[in-house]
């Protein structure tokens, strides 16, 4: 489930809780944190959000069990519209919320939940994050803005590198690299985040809100369409063999036969 918990002081935690699939995302679920997020968009009393994981994952991205019946049946999942319906929509909100998104990565980081800690104002880490690009395992290509935003933080050929290696980056690699901006202790990660939180909900708010509009103007339109590019090519990755070899072999829990098609 989604939890939404708001503390005094304007400070408001925004927790992914599936720990049972490393806090993995399905229909229901990105239904529920973005209700969620609109509800925090109209509430005067929230300055600040935590969005954070319960358990050892920030977030995994796509829950693929959720699509786990149509791929033993055979079936094909246009994986362009998903990302229309759902992780577009979610990077995007957070993106235009006019309220300071903190991302505490308190755990494992993959796929599109790499995508969605990018998109907000502050990525603050735990010493035991790990980052896993992880699309290449299942034949697809990275999405929710990833194309757009990494080759600006670590240059293109080692967003291509870490694609085809697909190797874990540490909390403090990332933050070298500049996917994180501050890398916490785990024994007192929490307690740290919620002392900057509120040090930001103590802050100049509008001021804040007006920074966030002005870098959105930088690239906000470009974006929107890059993300509307992905969603194409994920829906042409969508149809191949080689993603539903990936997605299968990740099912039977073995090592996927790509053929190339």
């Amino acid at each position: 489930m989604i939890e939404l918990v708001q503390k005094e002081g304007g400070v408001a935690y925004l927790r992914i809780n599936r720990p049972e699939v490393l806090n993995a995302l399905d229909a229901e679920h990105f239904a529920q944190i973005l209700k969620a997020l609109e509800g925090v968009a109209k509430d005067q009393a929230v300055k600040v959000v935590i969005l954070t994981g319960v358990g050892k994952a920030f977030c995994v991205g796509a829950d693929l069990g959720e699509l786990r019946k149509h791929y033993e049946r055979g079936e094909k999942i246009n994986h362009g519209d998903i990302l229309r319906e759902r992780y577009n929509r979610l990077v995007l909100k957070i993106r235009t919320l006019e309220k300071p998104v903190i991302a505490a990565i308190n755990g494992v980081a993959a796929g599109a939940g790499i995508g969605i800690a990018l998109m907000c104002d502050l990525r603050v880490a735990s010493d035991q994050a790990k980052f896993i690009l992880a699309f290449g395992r299942v034949g697809l290509v990275p999405d929710s803005g990833l194309t757009y935003l990494l080759p600006r933080l670590i240059s293109h050929g080692r967003v291509f590198q870490w694609y085809v290696d697909n190797n874990e980056v540490s909390a403090a690699e990332a933050q070298r690299l500049g996917l994180v901006d501050i890398v916490y202790s785990h024994e007192d990660f929490e307690k740290r985040v919620e002392e900057l939180a509120y040090k930001i909900a103590n802050g100049p708010l509008k001021a804040f809100a007006l920074l966030k509009r002005a870098i959105n103007r930088n690239y906000l339109g470009e974006l929107a369409e890059a993300l509307e590019y992905e969603s194409f090519l994920q829906e042409v990755a969508g149809y191949t063999e080689d993603h539903y070899e990936g997605v299968m072999a990740f099912i039977q829990k073995r090592q996927p036969k790509f053929k190339g098609n």
